[in-house]
C-alpha cells in the first residue's frame, strides 16, 4: 500500500473520494469532497486560522483504498493530529475507508504517520467519531501493538427517531400525550384564518436570497446571532451551495401569511434526514411554527421511504419528544510513546 500526504484539496478526485466514501465504514455527509474543502476553505468558520492540512491517502495497484482527512494543529501544548471538520460544526467524523480495508489501513497509516514523510506530530485528537464506528476498535488495537497511550470517552449524545415508513405509524411510536399535541398544532396551523405553507427550495435562482432569510431566522436566537461571525456565515453559505450542487440539500420554511415564521437546515443523504441547524420568528411563537415544520418533515420523510430522521448532536429535550433514541460521538486521543 502506497501512502502519500496532501498539502491541497485539488490533489485528490472528487468522484473518486465520493466513490470511496459511499462505501466507507461511515457514509456520512460532513465527509464528502465537497463538504470538507467547503469546511477547509474557512478553517470550520474561522475555528482553526493555524491549521495546516495533512490530507493522507492509500493506494494500492492504482486503487483508492483509504483517506486520511486530516490537519495539524497546536493543541493542548501538542502538534495534533484531527480530523478535518473538527469539533463543532461537523456532527460525524471518522477515516475514509472500506471495513474490509481498515485494519490494514490503519497499520500503513500510523507507520507513515510515524516516519519522517509526515508531518511532526506528537497526539492524534480526533472528535465526532459515532460510537458504532470500527474505527474505536481498530485505533485502540493498533496503538497498544506500539505501546501508545490511548484514550476513548463519549464526546456528546447524538439523537435519531426510526421511521417505519408511515407517518401514522411514526406517530403510534411516541408518548400518546406527545402525539396529541404534533397532531393539534398541525391541525391548528392548517385550519386557522391565517395562511400557512411549507415548502423546501429546489431554485437555485432563489437559493442565495433563501439563505439569507435563514440566516437571518437563526439570528433571532441570541446564541446563534454570536454563533453567526463573518466568517462562519461564509461557512454557511459555503455548505449549504456544495450540498444543492451535490443533490442533498434539505432547506425547508414555513410561511405564515407570506412571511417566514421557522426554516430548518437539513441534509438529505443515504436515505436518511440530517438536521443540522434551524431557525424561528418568535413573533409567530402561538403557532409553534418550529413543532409544526418538523411535523411536516417528519411526514415528509415518512412518505419519501427516509429511513431514518437524525437530529445529530445535542440531547435537547423536544427532540426526545418526537421519539428520537440517544447514541453517542466519541472522542479518542493517542499519545506517541
Amino acid at each position: 500500500m502506497k501512502f502519500a500526504l496532501h498539502n491541497d484539496f485539488s490533489e485528490l478526485d472528487p468522484n473518486e473520494w465520493n466513490a470511496l466514501l459511499s462505501e466507507s465504514v461511515s457514509d456520512v455527509p460532513f465527509l464528502r469532497y465537497e463538504y470538507l474543502s467547503a469546511w477547509w476553505s474557512t478553517r470550520g468558520g474561522g475555528e482553526w486560522p493555524g491549521a495546516e492540512l495533512a490530507l493522507v491517502s492509500a493506494r494500492e495497484n492504482d486503487r483508492l483504498v483509504g483517506i486520511a482527512p486530516l490537519f495539524l494543529i497546536e493543541r493542548d501544548a501538542r502538534q495534533a493530529l484531527m480530523l478535518l471538520g473538527s469539533i463543532e460544526i461537523s456532527d460525524y467524523l471518522d477515516l475514509i475507508v472500506r471495513a474490509e480495508d481498515l485494519s490494514r489501513f490503519l497499520t500503513g497509516l500510523l507507520d507513515y504517520l510515524a516516519s519522517d514523510s509526515a508531518p511532526a506530530w506528537s497526539a492524534i485528537d480526533w472528535y465526532n467519531l459515532p460510537d458504532s464506528s470500527p474505527t474505536l476498535a481498530a485505533l485502540e488495537a493498533e496503538s497498544a501493538k506500539r505501546d501508545w497511550d490511548f484514550t476513548r470517552e463519549p464526546f456528546r449524545p447524538t439523537l435519531c427517531v426510526p421511521l417505519p415508513g408511515d407517518f401514522e405509524a411514526y406517530l403510534m411510536t411516541i408518548d400518546k400525550k406527545q402525539r396529541h399535541e404534533i397532531r393539534r398544532k398541525m391541525r391548528r396551523a392548517e385550519g386557522g384564518e391565517q395562511n400557512v405553507r411549507w415548502y423546501i427550495v429546489e431554485d437555485e435562482s432563489t437559493l442565495d436570497a433563501e439563505i439569507e432569510a435563514f440566516l437571518a431566522l437563526m439570528t433571532n436566537d441570541h446564541l446563534k446571532e454570536e454563533f453567526l461571525t463573518e466568517v462562519m456565515r461564509a461557512q454557511m453559505r459555503n455548505s449549504i451551495h456544495a450540498a444543492f450542487n451535490a443533490g442533498w440539500l434539505q432547506l425547508a420554511f414555513l410561511e405564515v401569511d407570506g412571511k417566514k415564521a421557522a426554516a430548518y437546515l437539513n441534509f438529505d443523504y443515504r436515505s436518511r434526514i440530517w438536521v443540522y441547524n434551524s431557525g424561528l420568528d418568535f413573533s409567530f411563537k402561538d403557532l409553534s411554527p418550529g413543532w409544526v415544520l418538523l411535523g411536516y418533515l417528519l411526514k415528509w420523510a415518512n412518505e419519501h421511504g427516509r429511513s431514518e430522521f437524525d437530529f445529530m448532536r445535542g440531547d435537547e429535550d423536544y427532540k426526545y419528544k418526537f421519539g428520537a433514541v440517544r447514541r453517542d460521538v466519541m472522542r479518542v486521543r493517542v499519545i506517541q510513546g
